[in-house]
């Protein structure tokens, strides 16, 4: 048994970054189902369900524009924040401006001004079955909490920086119009959609997909779409 759920999502930036691209972002043209789902996320989540995301309807495409911004190479270590709060030993920060050693420029391709609704299915994991749980129930929660603006963390768009607005939608859009276009493939997850109902850690596998916008709505549900497994030889 499964859920729907619908999400109306909106922000002034986003970059979806195209994992072919080594040294500059360059972002898809559309949200990828895997940035849907950390949207959804972060909404609501619990272990015994997860989503499978059915459509991402872009009812903004938004515009292109580029940047240069400073990025870092590395992150603080837990030791040596844990040492800096006991007072053993000053925390160094991490300098990313000013042509600091730390620091590396890179250029980014984005997409501002933009929205989307995303819709997707709340499926129970292997726990949520043996638990007897509901799919309605998670789904109701979701519900819930969408329309108060409630999240664990703020959902952003394709990048922390760039948060995301959200608001509970009662479906898809019969057509958001606008955007008709063939995108190629395109990242699905970070995470073969196959094995999401699993309640272990599953490893991080990238899957992709034939990305097809018309009138506005792109089709991602794995019923429907053919997933490409690189590596694999089947799809």
């Amino acid at each position: 048994m499964t859920a729907t759920v619908s999400l109306r999502v909106w922000g002034d930036f986003a970059c979806f970054t195209r994992p072919e691209m080594k040294v500059e972002r360059v972002s898809y043209r559309v949200p990828t189902p895997s940035a849907a789902r950390g949207v959804l996320e972060a909404v609501f989540w619990e272990p015994e369900m997860y989503y499978l995301i059915d459509s991402i309807a872009v009812t903004k495409p938004g515009k292109w524009f580029s940047l240069r911004r400073n990025e870092v190479g590395r992150v603080i270590s837990l030791d040596a924040a844990k040492s800096a709060m006991e007072g053993r030993k000053p925390l160094e920060p991490i300098r990313a401006g000013g042509g600091a050693a730390d620091a590396a420029q890179r250029n980014m391709l984005g997409l501002v001004d933009v929205e989307y609704v995303f819709t997707a299915e709340v499926r129970l994991t292997e726990k949520g079955r043996a638990a007897g749980e509901k799919v309605a129930k998670y789904a109701e929660q979701f519900r819930k909490r969408a329309a108060k603006g409630k999240c664990a963390h703020r959902p952003a768009l394709g990048m922390r920086e760039f948060a995301a607005d959200f608001d509970f939608a009662e479906g898809p859009p019969p057509s958001a119009g606008g955007l008709t276009e063939d995108l190629g493939l395109m990242l699905y997850d970070v995470f073969d959609p196959t094995n999401r109902q699993g309640d272990k850690n599953v490893t991080p596998r990238p899957v992709f997909f034939n990305a097809v916008v018309t009138n506005g709505r792109m089709d991602c549900h794995p019923d429907r779409v053919a997933i490409l497994r690189p590596g694999t030889g089947r799809a």
